[in-house]
């Protein structure tokens, strides 16, 4: 039995070094909204080292979608690209400037892959425990930049309370 509902976001762009740090500080306010102030520098910098490699590698362009969701305990942030390739996975030498993003991903995460996304496409995700009390939160993800696309589950819950208007209905999902 789920005992609280999954919270949603997603954000597409083009991972330009401008993006990166707008999505970087959405990434922050949705976690803060969440209450999940903890999470912020390590999503912060698991999903800047992501969006870096799409910058540096990806083709045949720069488009991707960033998405993060927190189910029950757990949050999994999640970068898709038009990229077939995965990404080379070697040790980085301590002493490199460069390569070593995957690794810090993977220093500052619970966990962390990559898999294919069909035949144009990869999806490389990291997670981290989601160990602050989320219960309190409305499943209203916060639509917090109007360039981007984000998810919003509207189940018109009371702001103070968490409760739901008799009047308003069970459930509406609402794509802005």
């Amino acid at each position: 039995m789920i005992s609280q509902p999954s919270r949603h976001c997603t954000v597409e762009l083009q991972a330009l070094p401008s993006r990166i740090g707008q999505v970087r500080r959405i990434v922050s306010a949705q976690l803060r909204y969440w209450h999940l102030d903890p999470l912020i520098d390590p999503a912060a910098l698991g999903v800047t080292e992501l969006l870096t490699n799409v910058h540096l590698h990806a083709q045949p362009d720069k488009l991707c979608t960033v998405e993060i969701e927190l189910l029950l305990d757990r949050l999994t942030v999640s970068v898709h690209d038009h990229d077939p390739r995965l990404p080379d996975v070697r040790d980085a030498d301590a002493t490199a400037t460069c390569g070593r993003g995957l690794a810090m991903v993977a220093a500052v995460s619970e966990s962390w892959g990559v898999r294919p996304d069909g035949e144009s496409g990869k999806v490389v995700w990291f997670t981290l425990p989601a160990t602050a009390p989320a219960a309190a939160v409305p499943a209203a993800a916060v639509p917090v930049h109007p360039l981007y696309e984000t998810v919003i589950d509207t189940t018109h819950l009371h702001p103070v309370d968490g409760r739901r208007p008799e009047h308003a209905p069970a459930r509406s999902a609402v794509a802005g």
